[in-house]
């Protein structure tokens, strides 16, 4: 019985996820009554193997498939996948099968009472530690593109690195909006949780102002090399700022601790001195690389504002009600999960990876349990769990946990077989199995092979409690284990593969098409100017989001074999140009929102509605792009013809008035415009070229 009640809440634990407090617990509640229902049908599979595989192969499918409703229901497939499993594993002498399986319902049940009262207990603890590891993901971002400031010889590792920034703190981003937004929708407007959301708005503008600038590598790499002191002064603010976000992270609760705006208000000061001395000595020259460093000096001021502003907020303020924002607002923010179960006949296609991933796995578990009953091994269950660890919808990831899952398990091995010459108390052994267990669960994430290496110390010692022959348990759970790794590579490999150029059309396309509503937004509001529309920020975040599921999915696209990377050098093109579009929106909404801006010109709609033009017919010509088997059909884009009045405008804005503010308004706006209006061009030459005849 008290095994029971133990892999009841060992399997439903997978879905304590952060998140809102209602989802984690109907998360849980569902898997407990998944792993009953599993667990039940389990315990009377003791038939022939003739029966045996097909309904092994249909269970594995069925529950696999539910991850069709998203992430919090993958974890709950995966709690069900368990518990499929190791209803081979054991076999209680003591309760019938219903009551085995009630008992594991119970255990569930009681996880969940546990998880709420822990919650109950410390409810700011998930805001707490995702609050902070999106501080230190900020402060590495600001780092990395501090070090792109100046000529870089490995320009394209560190765009790179920023793009799997970007993609962390997107979803850091998403999970605080679950719990800040919703959490305080159900409960009220504390103060607590109003100074956390606009501390984490704080910090979502930082990551908008951060990749506004700069956009232009070939400009300020030329403006960097001819005035040095300017390169080492932008790179020392942003510095600090990232050193200053560390900080507030070790003391977050204990704002008397965070360090001095002082080193900030020096390096804003000097290096408003350096950009001052450059427009004196070179009145007529460099002034519009004047106004471009001040606009990025604008840029830097805005974000010392920011970081000013998170540290009054985390030092406990009483908010007012103009502080404090209308919940209509924020629920905007928050996408809902699609539930619908037409969404299961939708996915009953090849189309679909889940269905493929579903089909694959189902087909590798059948196999291995072949394979274990085959050769008579003596754990042949061990080969299925190994599997379902093990395999991902994604060739890359799938590969990666092999190899970890392979690697880690022969080091626990090791380690195991010296502790066994070395200890012989059962009592040592159970001490050392939970210890190693623990371990292993708070490493999953971080280190899967270190994770991989204490799952196998954990079960090699709590086996040895039980089975005299540990040397011989060591040696079944090596094999066992490489066998699964082997054949999730395998079935990954060869078995209906999900490759990623099958997929990537469509995720440029989410990602321009969520470009292409910012710009719309950021378009309509430097026209009509007012107050900022809750629209543009909306779009905004949809924006960030596409262009961070588009790095993911390009990411996965890379650690694929060679032979499947069709057409990797015009995707990886597409990838960067989007980002790029992305930068240049941010920065161009970054400044509207914060700064008094003149009259939109006739220029300025004739120009937007040509780039809205090229988005358009980019978004057309994707539909009909199948990178699987599409030709370059060597077809040369020939741009229609269109006079862009940048240089015009930006001589006759200076020329007619004194304004410095005038000045570096027409200079940001039609600078960005021109590059916008640049990569939209860039976008439309190489999409044209995957026109299918």
């Amino acid at each position: 019985m008290g095994l029971a009640l133990c892999f009841g809440a060992f399997w439903c634990s997978p879905s304590d996820v952060s998140g809102r407090l209602k989802h984690k617990q109907v998360g849980i509640l569902f898997s407990a009554i998944l792993v009953v229902v599993i667990s039940f049908i389990g315990g009377y599979l003791d038939i022939s193997n003739f029966l045996l595989f097909p309904i092994l192969g249909v269970l594995t499918f069925s529950i696999a498939f539910l991850s069709i409703y998203g992430f919090r229901a993958s974890l709950i497939s995966f709690s069900g996948l368990l518990a499929l499993v190791l209803s081979f594993a054991h076999t209680s002498e003591n309760l019938e099968v219903y009551q085995y399986a009630l008992f594991i319902g119970v255990g569930g049940l009681w996880y969940l009472l546990l998880s709420t009262l822990w919650f109950q207990l410390n409810p700011k603890a998930q805001t707490e530690q995702t609050l902070n590891e999106t501080f230190l993901l900020t402060a590495d971002f600001l780092d990395t593109r501090r070090q792109l400031i100046g000529d870089q010889p490995d320009r394209e590792s560190l765009q790179t690195q920023l793009m799997t920034l970007q993609s962390a703190l997107t979803e850091h981003h998403e999970t605080l909006r679950e719990i800040l937004i919703l959490s305080r929708k159900s409960s009220g407007k504390s103060n607590y949780q109003s100074r956390r959301l606009l501390v984490f708005i704080q910090l979502v503008e930082l990551l908008e102002t951060a990749i506004a600038n700069p956009v232009n590598y070939d400009k300020m790499d030329v403006l960097f090399s001819k005035y040095p002191e300017l390169k080492t002064d932008f790179q020392k603010l942003i510095l600090e700022l990232s050193y200053q976000l560390r900080s507030i992270t070790k003391n977050i609760n204990k704002s008397k601790l965070f360090p001095s705006n002082r080193m900030l208000s020096d390096a804003l000061k000097t290096l408003e001195n350096d950009i001052l001395k450059l427009k004196n000595e070179n009145q007529t020259e460099d002034y519009e690389r004047y106004l471009m460093l001040q606009n990025l000096l604008d840029y830097q001021k805005k974000q010392f504002e920011k970081l000013k502003k998170i540290k009054w907020l985390l030092g406990n303020p009483e908010l007012s009600s103009d502080d404090i924002i209308k919940n209509e607002k924020l629920k905007r923010f928050i996408g809902s999960q699609d539930y619908d179960p037409k969404l299961i006949l939708r996915n009953l296609s090849f189309r679909s990876t889940i269905f493929k991933h579903s089909l694959r796995l189902a087909v590798a578990v059948m196999l291995g349990y072949g394979i274990g009953l085959f050769f008579d091994f003596q754990n042949p269950y061990w080969i299925i769990l190994t599997v379902i660890v093990i395999m991902r919808p994604s060739y890359g990831l799938t590969k990666t946990r092999s190899k970890d899952r392979m690697i880690g398990t022969l080091i626990g091995a090791a380690l195991a077989s010296g502790l066994v010459f070395l200890i012989n108390d059962p009592y040592v052994y159970g001490a050392l199995g939970v210890l190693s267990l623990v371990i292993a669960f708070s490493m999953v994430q971080k280190n899967y092979k270190a994770s991989a290496t204490f799952i196998t110390l954990s079960v090699i010692f709590i086996y040895a409690i039980i089975q005299p022959d540990i040397l011989k348990v060591i040696q079944f759970r090596v094999i066992d284990t490489l066998i699964g790794a082997t054949l999730s590579y395998m079935v990954m490999r060869w078995l209906w593969p999900a490759w990623s150029f099958m997929e990537i059309g469509d995720n440029i396309r989410d990602s321009l098409k969520a470009n292409t509503a910012f710009f719309k937004s950021i378009n309509t509001f430097y026209q009509k100017k007012g107050l900022v529309p809750t629209s543009l920020k909306v779009n905004r975040k949809e924006a960030f989001l596409q262009t961070s599921n588009l790095s993911s999915a390009f990411q996965r696209m890379a650690q694929e074999p060679e032979s499947k990377q069709n057409h990797i050098d015009d995707i990886y093109e597409l990838v960067v140009i989007n980002h790029s579009f992305l930068s240049s929106l941010a920065s161009l909404s970054s400044y509207i929102q914060n700064h008094t801006t003149t009259e939109a010109s006739e220029d300025f709609i004739a120009v937007s509605e040509k780039i809205n033009n090229n988005l358009d017919k980019v978004c057309t010509l994707l539909k009909d792009i199948n990178f699987e088997d599409s030709r370059i059909n060597g077809s040369i884009y020939k741009p229609e013809p269109f006079d862009f009045p940048f240089d015009r405008i930006a001589n006759d804005t200076i020329s007619q008035t004194d304004s410095e503010r005038t000045h570096k308004e027409a200079h940001l706006v039609w600078e960005q415009l021109y590059w916008l209006f640049s990569l939209s061009e860039k976008m439309l030459k190489l999409t044209s070229k995957f026109k299918v005849d």
